[in-house]
């Protein structure tokens, strides 16, 4: 008897045993077990069923992914501390864990299983125990799995593109990654195992597909029972810290090639061919990282390759817009005339808060009239309606392109086939129901009254706190009103600069940039918090299976996230400035703080400040939150290592030191571009280079991802994945909004309807009085009249007014002081109104029809897919099937022939 037994042995010395046999939930997946419960520690093994891990020294191969008999491969590592060697628990959970532990592996062997044990090189107190699964293991669980396997080599002819050789310049060496043979495949079954295509048992299951396994019977395992309750799963041994880490290992160092012959040195091959920067321009070998992080992984990078592909030619169509608004600001009547000293330099504007903010001349805005006119132009009205129309070729070309990644890797049925009850979801399974498909009995873990009772406290959750986010953009709001006046009766006392300082840092800018920074803080800060209020939710909720688990908890971040992120950008849009009444009549926000106005150049400026600054420092912060902070850990790692030895050191263990990846994965990746998705699309019509920032932002984020992937974070465990989840209809959803919000900037944020009424319609009789049509006049014509007489004494200014001047001027378009409808909305008014919304209508339902016109023409399946999907079934049928018929008719006609002889034999005359 070995020690581990020996130590078992003694734990349970003086225990009260009772013997039961269990079945698991998934007959399928695990095995019956004897078992002896024990009252205080649950479930384990017979002591003399009990068995344990293989104990080897390390042979000093750095590069093996092998046992230390050269044959049998590592398929998983799982590391935990020597229970003997704890120094910060009590003796006796010490002893709880290594109960439970040692149960744990002796399950694992009992499931088929192969462990093997070795101690740290750099801490002895750590142990490494490496997984190996046997042919046999495969073969029974790729059959439960349904996992799909090669018929034989696809023999459908493929079709050059146009432009093969145009992308040929930009793809990856063949010499150096050479393409993967397509096969045709098929669900596995042991019962056919001849009919699949395998040349070598070795490579038939390719390694992340071994991983994927080992890691399904690891989620799977029992080490407890407690209160009828069964404790199963490495991912609740890795939350107690009875393990310390589960991964799948690299092949290989990224830095060189492997030495042992046996391995094919992908891990360098992929950092070297995909995640280097020197690789910026090229194309991603995406069928090399599916075969070896996994299709979840390898869809990720498929779609933001195809999204950063797509942005080109939006990034081209934006930098037109925009250099069409350089060229043509020179010839921008109405800036020209904000700038005349003669116009804007005889135009005193109100004041824009109460009493300690001062008169101003319309002539110091000339600047920022000067960039808006580069925005506030046609060529953004252009471009927001083409936007429109891009994003609906984006969705509907993503669709055909998943649907040939989801052929070619074999996902197309995978959903309805392959995927697994999640582990946590089957530990609640105490109800029986009555299934209305098959009439039988089925567990779940909650009666439909309990399902409805979950669904509306998550949905409550949910709605609290979005309005509590809401709740926090208000605050926004109200130091933006508070602050405004603040920086009004100061910011112009304090300031000893020259006048170009004077100039561009107004009351006005200084409120937008600090609002805007603290908003940025702000929206920081509640990440975090709302990351784990969602996970909690979402747990709460207990969905079946992953991806279920993963679409749920993505439509909750999003929700937050959307709230979050785009609420700022909403109010500048769309309320700022709208509702300010006229300043003897002012509306008060909270009855206290008066409305802010824009910006004196409008606030399709101050939104373009917000975008600017929000999506800069969410970039920042991402990049230093997810590249810079593992490299600073690792480096950290590695040099601990480094001065405590200089010995070789095992591949397993140099993986243990990388980061681990989370259990969230890809979320926040995905999360990060669907967000700068929405900033791309909803808001361009402020900001026509957006589609080049990100694009340029997405050429870097490609190769920082595969760089953190490759060199800083351990293996993921390769899981498969049909599409990309919940984000595609969370970006219909985006590319639907973004008309109505583009419309609406332009109808309402911009000045272009207002200018297009005054030039056809107001420019010349009866309303104007000039010959032809002109923009000559328009800023008089949009500034009202206010008699300063009219103040009333709360809102009344403390400067008094320049010269003897009894009339100030302000943005709105109103009656002048003495008419009998005086400071209502005159005739102009409705008319702009009456456009911006025809204009709204029109917009709307041409990129909507356009919309309908492309989702319909374009096919979501292309022809050759289908074709590729009918030949597989085709060959499925035949292959399977139709040989067992052959082995029917073969042995139907052995029997006939014996009953035929026996016949033959019956009526056959004697011989005499």
């Amino acid at each position: 008897m070995n020690a581990e037994n020996q130590d078992v042995l003694l734990d349970l010395e003086g225990e009260e045993e009772e013997e039961e046999e269990e079945d698991d939930d998934d007959g399928e997946t695990v095995l019956e077990l004897n078992q002896v419960i024990i009252p205080t520690y649950g479930t384990v093994p017979d002591q003399q069923n009990l068995h344990t891990p293989e104990w080897v020294d390390f042979d000093d191969k750095p590069d093996s992914l092998f046992f230390s008999d050269g044959q049998r491969r590592i398929d998983f590592v799982l590391v935990y501390e020597d229970e003997s060697k704890k120094i910060t628990h009590k003796r006796s959970d010490r002893k709880k864990q290594k109960r439970k532990r040692q149960i744990y592996e002796s399950n694992l062997i009992n499931n088929g299983l192969q462990l093997e044990a070795t101690r740290s090189v750099l801490d002895e107190k750590l142990i490494f125990v490496k997984v190996h699964a046997p042919w046999e293991v495969l073969c029974t669980y790729a059959e439960v799995m349904h996992i799909k396997l090669p018929l034989q080599p696809n023999d459908l002819k493929t079709r050059n593109s146009a432009f093969n050789w145009f992308s040929r310049l930009f793809r990856v060496d063949e010499n150096i990654i050479k393409p993967e043979q397509e096969f045709f495949t098929a669900p596995f079954q042991k019962e056919r195992l001849s009919n699949f295509y395998i040349q070598d048992k070795d490579t038939f299951f390719n390694p992340a597909t071994r991983s994927r396994i080992v890691h399904f019977i690891l989620s799977r395992v029992e080490y407890a029972t407690k209160n009828k309750v069964k404790k199963f799963g490495i991912n609740r041994l890795l939350d107690t810290g009875i393990y310390k880490a589960a991964f799948p290992l690299h092949d290989s160092s990224f830095r060189h090639l492997s030495t042992d012959p046996n391995c094919p040195s992908e891990r360098y091959l992929l950092y070297r061919e995909w995640a280097h920067p020197k690789n910026i321009f090229k194309l991603q070998p995406l069928d090399f990282i599916r075969k070896y992080y996994g299709e979840k992984i390898g869809i990720y990078f498929a779609w933001l390759g195809f999204y950063t592909n797509m942005l080109i030619v939006a990034a081209v169509v934006g930098v037109g817009c925009f250099l069409y608004g350089c060229l043509t600001k020179d010839d921008c009547t109405w800036s020209q005339e904000v700038c005349d000293p003669n116009i804007g330099g005889n135009i005193l504007m109100c004041p824009q808060c109460d009493k300690v903010c001062t008169y101003w001349n319309l002539s110091i805005t000339c600047e920022s009239s000067k960039k808006l006119c580069i925005f506030d132009s046609f060529g953004t009205l252009v471009f927001a309606v083409f936007m429109g129309i891009w994003v609906t070729l984006f969705l509907e070309f993503w669709k055909r392109r998943q649907a040939e990644l989801e052929y070619e890797w074999d996902t197309v049925e995978y959903l309805e086939q392959e995927e697994q009850v999640r582990p946590e979801y089957e530990a609640r399974c105490t109800h029986v129901v009555m299934n209305e498909i098959t009439q039988q009995e089925e567990h779940v873990p909650y009666t439909a009254c309990g399902k409805c009772i979950r669904m509306a406290f998550c949905t409550s959750a949910v709605f609290f706190w979005i309005l509590l986010i809401i709740a926090s953009v208000i605050g926004i709001i109200v130091y933006r009103l508070s602050v405004f006046l603040a920086f009004s009766a100061t910011l112009s006392q304090h300031i000893s600069g020259t006048e170009a300082i004077r100039k561009y840092l107004t009351p006005q800018t200084a409120t937008s940039v600090t609002a805007s920074l603290i908003s940025f803080i702000v929206i920081m800060v509640l990440n975090v918090i709302y990351e784990k209020v969602a996970i909690l939710i979402t747990d709460f909720e207990l969905p079946r299976t992953q991806t279920d688990y993963e679409n749920s908890l993505t439509t909750k971040m999003f929700l937050f996230q959307f709230v979050n992120y785009y609420s700022s950008c909403f109010y500048i849009a769309f309320f700022k400035g709208k509702f300010v009444g006229h300043p003897g009549n002012p509306v008060y926000w909270l009855g206290k703080y008066r409305n802010e106005e824009c910006d004196p150049g409008g606030c399709l400026l101050e939104l373009t400040t917000q975008l600017a600054i929000i999506v800069g420092g969410k970039a920042i912060w991402n990049n230093i939150q997810e590249v810079l902070l593992p490299l600073i850990k690792n480096l950290i790692g590695r040099y601990c290592a480094t001065a405590r030895s200089e010995k070789v050191v095992p591949r397993w263990e140099q993986d243990y030191h990388l980061q681990p990846i989370g259990k969230l994965g890809l979320f926040y990746e995905y999360l990060e571009m669907v967000i700068q998705f929405g900033f791309v699309t909803l808001f361009v019509a402020s900001f026509p280079l957006a589609p080049l920032l990100a694009l340029m932002n997405n050429m870097l984020e490609i190769r920082l991802d595969a760089w953190k992937l490759t060199t800083q974070f351990r293996r993921m465990v390769p899981q498969k994945a049909q599409d990309i989840g919940a984000w595609q209809p969370i970006m219909q959803g985006i590319a639907i909004l973004a008309v109505v919000t583009n419309a609406m900037i332009t109808a309402f944020t911009s000045d272009m309807i207002p200018r297009l009424v005054y030039y056809w319609s107001f420019s010349v009789p009866p309303y104007g009085s000039h010959s032809g049509h002109t923009m000559k006049g328009y800023i008089n014509s949009t500034l009202s009249v206010f008699n300063i007489s009219d103040f009333k004494n709360v809102s009344k200014p403390f400067s008094p007014l320049f010269g003897n001047q009894t009339t100030c001027r302000y943005r709105d378009l109103r009656y002048p002081p003495g008419h009998q409808h005086q400071y209502e909305h005159n005739i102009y008014y409705w008319h702009v109104i009456a456009a911006k919304l025809a204009f709204i209508i029109v917009m709307e339902h041409v990129i909507y029809f356009v919309k309908f016109i492309i989702s319909y023409v374009i096919p979501d399946v292309s022809q050759k897919t289908k074709s590729k999907v009918k030949r597989e079934k085709y060959l499925t049928q035949k292959l399977l099937h139709e040989n067992d018929l052959k082995v029917v008719k073969k042995t139907m006609g052995k029997i006939a022939d014996k009953i035929i002889r026996g016949v033959d034999s019956t009526f056959r005359p004697k011989a005499e």
